[in-house]
């Protein structure tokens, strides 16, 4: 069985009528309306900084020359080991920082006057203090939803509000007023809350803007949000009691856990939940299926884990798939096989929230669960990554990069320059260490195969649709100068992530251009996008109608092709 999804879903937004009642805080016991409509100036933010002594040891040192032992420079630092360049270019004059950088080195001779440079000798040590600048944490702002009570699908059956609740965490001080901006108005609340009444709002929402004042003197951040208000009314429905099912989009909600990529797209997912090929079900054993993969068959025969000796060729057909006596006979380990991934799947969905059912829908579709690589193409691992997948990857999701890039480059080259700026070597090097890593082949491994790496492969896939979800949303903002949830759907935003991550940017970038039309009722629609693309890049339609098809379908799954693109599939 599927759950329901969460009543509350998150999303950056909050959509909140003009003319909603803002409920004061603690301290002001009547309700207080939205000021006037004229737009509070942002604030500048948090700044608040303090100075401390801290405890520390000093130790002196002396900077000596070899050829006679004269002291040119003393001074103290108040860090352990040697003195640094730093140091000693701060405290010494410029000719004999020169002369150390340039020849100070080891003196090997037996007559030490024959060696030319410095030397360093430790005096003494003595405790001391030191003054340092501290920054103090901000006033913070967070968002919350109060007074639903909802059904079994997950609708608020009282009319909710929207809480947002400021925190001041330094001692002795406090919030004096929460304030931000709904479209053109502003509100203000004394005290640390604000409490507004919900109402149906437009489909795409209605952004929220909001910060805290304190009695240090500053503000928090400035925050945003988009919520929807999705109203069902007694008129609309036939129902006897209205109910209202809310979104809620932003970095603030406290909340159940946002959609995959619906803050990137600031789009909200569909009502009432999502389809079951972008859903996660409620344990792994709701992942598990019964597809007779033909590909995946041929694998496990010629791997000696299923005996088709009986039949014709021994179940091989003389491209190397399985026959249909192949096929048979290696239906239990098929069947098998193709759920060992399940609970893996499962706990990466969890915690990178990409949904289990599309993870293990685009493992079938790419590979048939078998993590090699497809004859001889140069598409590897359960997902059949490229070195061009991998640059998506590492280029537009940058957590994932921070992560990776340290394994493979210096940690500070990692962090001071980013994927994009990398030197070329570097960047192909980290291309190649990526695709290694998901590429589960191994001759001396049972099965020709290192299932450990296919395990941890699964993480890696994920995170790349994360940076193709990004890559996406990025191209059609590009186009239609909006954020993709103005113009399109989330299901089919989706469906624009999967085109990017088979065919490449350039395909979908291209389809979206042709498809566009500001002056249609719906501007941007996958109808259009699959006929453009049924042009530019023949065979992607298909490939997504096989990603997204339903879970409880058994027909067999095409063969593993080689990608029509660039990236990653």
């Amino acid at each position: 069985m599927r759950v329901n999804q969460p009543v509350i879903r998150s999303v950056i937004v909050i959509s909140i009528l003009l003319g909603l009642v803002v409920v004061a805080s603690l301290i002001s016991p009547n309700p207080v309306h939205a000021s006037a409509p004229t737009p509070v100036p942002l604030p500048n933010g948090p700044n608040r900084f303090t100075t401390m002594n801290v405890d520390l040891t000093q130790y002196e040192w002396w900077l000596t020359a070899w050829q006679d032992n004269n002291v040119y420079c003393s001074f103290y630092v108040d860090h352990d080991g040697l003195p640094t360049d730093g140091d000693i270019f701060s405290a010494c004059d410029t000719n004999v920082y020169s002369e150390w950088k340039s020849a100070s080195k080891p003196c090997m001779e037996k007559d030490t006057k024959n060696c030319t440079g410095y030397y360093f000798i430790q005096v003494s040590s003595k405790p001391g203090k030191r003054q340092v600048t501290v920054k103090l944490p901000p006033p913070d702002a967070h968002v919350s939803i109060e007074g639903c009570e909802p059904d079994k699908s997950g609708w608020c059956t009282q009319q909710p509000s929207l809480v947002i609740t400021a925190e001041e965490p330094l001692p002795n001080q406090s919030i004096t007023a929460v304030l931000g901006t709904v479209g053109a108005d502003s509100f203000s609340c004394k005290g640390g809350t604000c409490i507004f009444k919900l109402s149906e709002t437009k489909p795409t929402g209605v952004k929220l803007t909001f910060w805290a004042n304190s009695t240090y003197g500053d503000t928090s951040k400035v925050f945003d949000a988009l919520l929807r208000v999705t109203g069902d009314s007694t008129s609309s429905s036939n129902r006897l009691t209205p109910r209202w099912y809310v979104d809620v989009i932003s970095s603030q909600w406290t909340g159940s856990p946002i959609a995959s990529c619906a803050a990137a797209w600031e789009s909200f997912p569909p009502v009432g939940g999502l389809p079951m090929w972008l859903s996660t079900p409620a344990s792994s054993q709701d992942l598990k299926s019964k597809i007779p993969y033909n590909y995946l068959a041929a694998n496990l025969i010629t791997q000696g884990v299923t005996n088709a000796s009986s039949c014709p060729d021994n179940g091989l057909n003389t491209d190397g798939s399985a026959n249909s006596c192949g096929l048979k006979a290696a239906e239990p380990a098929v069947e098998e096989w193709q759920n060992r991934f399940d609970k893996l799947i499962f706990s990466v969905a969890k915690d990178s929230e990409v949904p289990a059912q599309l993870l293990k829908n685009l493992f079938s579709r790419e590979s048939q669960f078998w993590p090699g690589v497809f004859r001889n193409s140069k598409d590897v691992g359960l997902g059949q990554m490229t070195e061009g997948g991998a640059d998506t990857t590492l280029l537009w999701n940058p957590s994932f990069y921070d992560q990776f890039c340290p394994l493979i480059l210096d940690q500070n080259v990692c962090k001071a320059k980013g994927f994009a700026n990398l030197k070329p070597t570097q960047q192909t090097l980290l291309r190649g260490a990526l695709v290694g890593s998901v590429d589960a082949r191994c001759d001396n491994c049972p099965l020709g195969l290192d299932l450990s790496r296919a395990d941890f492969s699964v993480n890696i896939f994920a995170h790349t649709l994360l940076a193709n979800c990004e890559q996406a949303g990025k191209i059609v903002q590009n186009v239609t100068n909006n954020m993709p949830g103005q113009s399109v759907d989330y299901a089919t935003m989706w469906r624009f992530t999967l085109v990017n991550y088979n065919a490449g940017s350039g395909c979908l970038a291209t389809a979206v251009t042709k498809a566009y039309d500001p002056t249609a009722a719906t501007p941007l629609s996958w109808d259009k996008v699959a006929a453009a693309l049924d042009v530019s890049c023949p065979g992607s339609t298909g490939y997504i109608q096989d990603v997204t098809r339903d879970p409880t379908d058994t027909q067999p799954t095409p063969t593993p092709a080689p990608s029509s693109g660039n990236s990653s599939g």
